[in-house]
């Protein structure tokens, strides 16, 4: 009764039968009788800290499936409890993923309705859920998205930056060398760049950003809707600069970085060489640091400094 429920639901907020999806995988005759009987895969966005930010109707969605997946089943538990939701938990996080989606696979097409919730915002975005997702679709299951909370538009939102076109690159990497190169390879991108990082690395990235990409805005957005919600804007060296007076920084965050203004850097070669014979005056500079810093001073890229330092 639970799944029937589901299907000839609200989902749209109207009355009478849903409107099916008719996916690719669907076309073949047994894909669309295995549709016709199978449960649907629901992917809810839950809160991103703040218990009040989920919409009425995942609530109702995650009362009426016959189980409830999470990426950890501890915190999904608190969400549940405070809106007195009983459904049945399962777990399903990056390690078990492709071991466990095989068996929500079955359920699915058994006829039972399924949600898949993240720890927190929406999942697959940089959390687990793409390979259920994509087993799902394979498979003709239908999966239907419960839009809410996404850490990365909440940020941006609240930016100042501009919203009209971005890049959304995921965690960045744990280790500097790499990090500077992903940051390098989108020096020239213009759309504004947005991260995630952890609290533990946060100093040292926005160190990287400002030797790679120099000095731009960024926004540091931290502990969203909780109570400690915090967010840093200035050029990049302020924000760090603030960072480093003993500001500890704690929980989950979300880093807005400026795009690159696309503006043609003209600085012939003796320019840069006069600089670097102001940067040699004002303190003894190894051949790197030197590049770096006439790389964020001057926009020229550290490729073209190098090779006009070896070989003047």
């Amino acid at each position: 009764m639970m799944g029937k429920k589901l299907k000839q639901g609200r989902e749209d907020g109207r009355k009478g039968p849903v409107r099916r999806e008719r996916s690719c995988a669907e076309e073949s005759p047994g894909h669309a009788e295995n549709a016709a009987s199978a449960g649907t895969l629901y992917v809810v966005a839950t809160p991103i800290g703040n218990l009040e930010d989920i919409t009425i109707r995942a609530i109702r969605v995650l009362k009426e499936v016959r189980l409830i997946a999470a990426e950890d089943t501890r915190r999904t538990r608190v969400l549940l409890n405070a809106y007195r939701i009983t459904t049945p938990l399962t777990s399903l996080y990056d390690q078990n993923e492709a071991r466990k989606s095989g068996m929500l696979i079955e359920r699915l097409q058994k006829g039972e309705d399924v949600a898949y919730v993240a720890d927190a915002g929406t999942p697959g975005i940089s959390d687990p859920g793409y390979i259920l997702v994509r087993e799902a679709i394979a498979k003709g299951v239908r999966v239907a998205p419960i839009p809410g909370a996404s850490a990365l538009i909440a940020a941006l939102s609240v930016s100042g930056l501009p919203m009209d076109s971005f890049v959304f690159l995921g965690f960045l990497p744990a280790k500097s060398a790499k990090r500077r190169l992903l940051l390098a390879s989108v020096r020239e991108e213009e759309r504004t760049l947005i991260f995630y990082e952890s609290p533990r690395r946060l100093l040292s990235s926005l160190h990287d950003i400002e030797e790679v990409l120099g000095d731009r805005e960024v926004v540091v957005s931290r502990e969203m809707t909780k109570i400690y919600e915090e967010f840093l804007r200035g050029p990049a060296g302020r924000v760090v600069a603030g960072l480093r007076d003993g500001r500890t920084v704690k929980g989950e965050v979300t880093l807005i970085v400026a795009g690159c203004s696309g503006e043609k850097v003209d600085c012939s070669d003796a320019e840069l060489l006069r600089c670097h014979e102001r940067l040699q005056q004002e303190g003894d500079l190894s051949l790197r640091d030197a590049a770096d810093r006439l790389a964020r001073e001057t926009g020229v890229s550290r490729r073209r400094i190098y090779r006009l330092l070896l070989f003047p």
